[in-house]
């Protein structure tokens, strides 16, 4: 098998995790599972994959800190971010820390395989006139503070100036990884 079918899968939901690895091993490919970012760092001493899936949260970790490790270990290596709930400012900043891709949970293998395969972007993508309503607004705001504290929910109900129960209730009626 070449080095170039090995991919890493960073997921903590251990079932998913497996699910999408069997997955990918019936499509040819080497597959590794890391639970945490420790357990990437520790993966990455011994291999070099040239795929990846990060999910974004990872507990009450960012996945935001494995993409940063996976693009400084192989700038070269395509990475696609999975998150349960997409947000601009996240989704910003995965590119940015070396993502090639980012997608919405529930997304398959089909969908991730052709995330690898897309390298360039696409300027015929059609514009859309959407008016954002102030649910949507609150909560990108919400999940760009998010993002900025490491998924740390007490800086973020800090930062956002509301009470650390509310920013719970608010999070808890949409995934937030």
């Amino acid at each position: 098998m070449s080095a170039d079918r090995h991919i890493v899968i960073v997921e903590d939901d251990e079932a998913f995790a497996n699910t999408l690895a069997r997955s990918f091993e019936r499509r040819g490919y080497n597959v590794h599972l890391a639970h945490s970012h420790e357990a990437l760092v520790e993966l990455l001493a011994q291999h070099s994959p040239g795929f990846a899936v990060v999910d974004l949260k990872l507990g009450s970790a960012s996945g935001l800190v494995c993409v940063q490790t996976l693009h400084a270990h192989d700038p070269a290596m395509k990475i696609v971010v999975l998150t349960g709930f997409a947000s601009i400012a996240t989704a910003v900043e995965a590119i940015k820390l070396g993502a090639s891709h980012y997608l919405a949970k529930p997304s398959n293998t089909d969908d991730i395989e052709a995330a690898f395969g897309r390298t360039d972007g696409d300027v015929t993508a059609p514009l859309t006139e959407r008016h954002t309503s102030i649910k949507t607004l609150e909560w990108e705001r919400i999940h760009e503070t998010l993002a900025e504290t490491g998924f740390n929910i007490s800086e973020t109900a800090r930062r956002l100036g509301m009470h650390r129960r509310t920013l719970a209730r608010k999070l808890g009626k949409r995934q937030i990884g």
